[in-house]
């Protein structure tokens, strides 16, 4: 690879990258649309089809999400890899979404509408869909503990490298903050609305850093 291919490359990567977080923003915001509120055993067997799709739609958009931070980790790179580092920690809170996703939006909804109209066992049937109620607390606190930590860490980073205009690192940690005040007050991020106002700051970030990517020309 020459000199003057380099560049190219690398502008190219920035670009992919930011029309993925872009993507992946967009699918977030779409599943936190159709995702509908949460119920009994009755109600989780009756919108069965929408939780499937709703978090079907979150399963699909990680990957792009994760790929778009890739791209900004590359921007942001420092001789001491700190921006590396927040995209590991991010990668758990991707992996912890991925599992929460899994079974709230499939695993459950299948287990409930298999087993629902099984009566001698209907008491022990809600209580293992409590159980994975249960499950999707930590991974709520894992998932937005991670992404508070990795989001706090590029921040700095915009602010510092001043790759990305000072602004953007600014607002990311004003987000943040909100998600670790919640945390250590043990807010009830599983609640819908507590996830989505989360969400939304954190979208709202990924759009706007997004869009970012897609201006960054490297030519020297």
């Amino acid at each position: 690879m020459n000199n003057l291919t380099k560049p190219i490359i690398e502008n190219q990567f920035r670009k992919t990258s930011g029309f993925c977080l872009l993507l992946g923003s967009f699918l977030a915001t779409t599943t936190m649309a159709l995702h509908p509120n949460g119920g009994d055993l009755e109600h989780i067997v009756k919108i069965k089809s929408v939780l499937a799709f709703s978090h079907s739609i979150a399963i699909f958009c990680l990957p792009f999400i994760g790929f778009g931070f890739w791209g900004l980790t590359q921007i942001l790179q420092t001789k001491n890899k700190l921006s590396s580092l927040a995209f590991i920690i991010f990668s758990f809170g991707l992996f912890a979404a991925m599992i929460a996703a899994t079974i709230n939006g499939l695993t459950l909804p299948n287990f409930a509408s298999t087993y629902a109209t099984d009566e001698s066992d209907i008491s022990t049937v809600k209580k293992i869909i409590d159980y994975g109620k249960f499950i999707n607390i930590p991974m709520a606190t894992i998932f937005i503990s991670a992404t508070s930590i990795a989001v706090g860490i590029w921040s700095v980073l915009i602010i510092q490298t001043k790759q990305i205009s000072k602004w953007f690192g600014y607002l990311g940690l004003t987000i943040i903050s909100f998600g670790i005040i919640g945390v250590f007050l043990k807010f009830n991020f599983t609640d819908l609305l507590g996830f989505r106002t989360f969400m939304f700051g954190l979208v709202m970030w990924k759009i706007t850093i997004g869009i970012n990517m897609l201006k960054i020309n490297k030519l020297e």
